[in-house]
């Protein structure tokens, strides 16, 4: 019988997918990670005044621990939290100081979840591990889950071939409705348990709060990109993002406006009034570029956020790691430290982090 070890999150996907592994007849055993921590990271950062009492771990292992008695499977427990701190977190603080917006998502899933989490599996004897995320494998390549509105393959993107061997996704074939469907016909706790968003780390609480913990403010003037005059101060580039509209920090002036660009080197954010028109963009460089695929393709669909649409665009390779990916149907808010993930139709063949953004062949300001 082979045995099964299922990234166990305190969820319903994952709790799901170890009833689903057991009822195929696998030996299944759980593993809760725990990758945050308030008072080992006040240690670690030297700072005994953070704020980190809403990060919900202990809740979701409870949680996941009842599931694990219900489904009548151990549950083991690892920390990963000084690894999460190196791998993770630190990178997520950098790119802020640089002025990009990271995604720490998919470097969890290749530093932590796919890496860690699997060699920690293989010493409890796993023949396979599986979590509850929504994708599939199929014949070493990863693929979009079945439920595009629960896809998953964009935080995945950065894993690699070599990772996807003997990994298992129970649930990347199903609906979220027939998941919870299942769930609440076998009367496990976590059936009507909400799903997770964000970041884990920042959890429910304010953002900016949160940032301000571990990089200093640093405010600066917020100008016009129209009339290059200032209208405001923002409280740091590290708090904003590319084509947010709201708490941009503009007061007395109802207009409607977005952030369109920063000046890293000068502490500038550009704001626009009226139409969309500065967020849209026709080129960018891609970073850091990874492919799961053995194919390298020409010409594909890239989505340039979680969530958002797939674009059809050529590629152009510049070396090893670095990809000028062109769009001739302008995208809206393209933005540099996020992933823009490839895809040839329901593969997802990898990624890159987004750098310099162009548009009619220059390159705009955004950093």
């Amino acid at each position: 019988m082979a045995k099964v070890i299922v990234g166990m999150s305190g969820g319903v996907d994952s709790a799901v997918s170890a009833y689903l592994l057991k009822k195929e007849g696998y030996e299944v055993e759980g593993l809760f990670m725990r990758n945050w921590d308030s008072l080992i990271n006040n240690d670690i950062s030297g700072n005994p005044n953070l704020d980190h009492a809403i990060c919900p771990q202990e809740e979701d292992y409870n949680d996941a621990l009842k599931t694990c008695t219900i489904l009548n499977i151990p549950l083991h427990r690892v920390d990963f939290i000084k690894e999460y701190w190196d791998y993770v977190f630190t990178y997520f603080l950098k790119e802020l100081e640089h002025g990009r917006t990271p995604n720490p998502d998919l470097l969890c899933n290749k530093y932590i979840k796919f890496d860690l989490f699997k060699k920690e599996a293989e010493k409890l004897g796993a023949d396979f591990i599986a979590t509850g995320h929504y994708a599939q494998v199929k014949n070493g390549k990863l693929y979009r889950g079945i439920d595009k509105n629960k896809d998953q393959s964009y935080f995945l993107a950065m894993v690699s071939r070599e990772q996807l061997k003997n990994v298992i996704f129970p649930v990347g074939k199903m609906l979220k409705k027939d998941v919870r469907k299942i769930a609440n016909q076998i009367h496990l706790n976590v059936a009507k348990k909400k799903d997770s968003t964000g970041i884990c780390f920042i959890g429910e609480r304010n953002y900016q709060a949160f940032i301000k913990n571990y990089l200093k403010p640093n405010p600066g003037p917020i100008v016009d990109v129209k009339t290059m005059q200032k209208i405001g101060t923002h409280t740091g580039l590290m708090n904003y993002t590319i084509g947010q509209r709201r708490n941009v920090g503009i007061s007395g002036n109802d207009k409607r406006h977005y952030v369109c660009g920063k000046d890293v080197k000068q502490n500038i954010l550009y704001v626009a009034f009226g139409d969309s028109e500065y967020l849209y963009s026709d080129a960018c460089i891609v970073e850091n570029v990874q492919f799961i695929s053995e194919e390298r393709p020409l010409n594909c669909t890239a989505k340039f956020r979680y969530r958002g649409e797939d674009y059809p665009v050529s590629l152009t390779y510049l070396d090893d790691t670095h990809i000028k990916v062109n769009y001739p149907e302008k995208v809206k808010a393209v933005t540099p430290g996020q992933a823009c993930v490839f895809y040839q139709e329901e593969e997802c063949l990898g990624c890159g982090i987004i750098s310099d953004i162009y548009k009619n062949g220059e390159k705009l300001f955004y950093l």
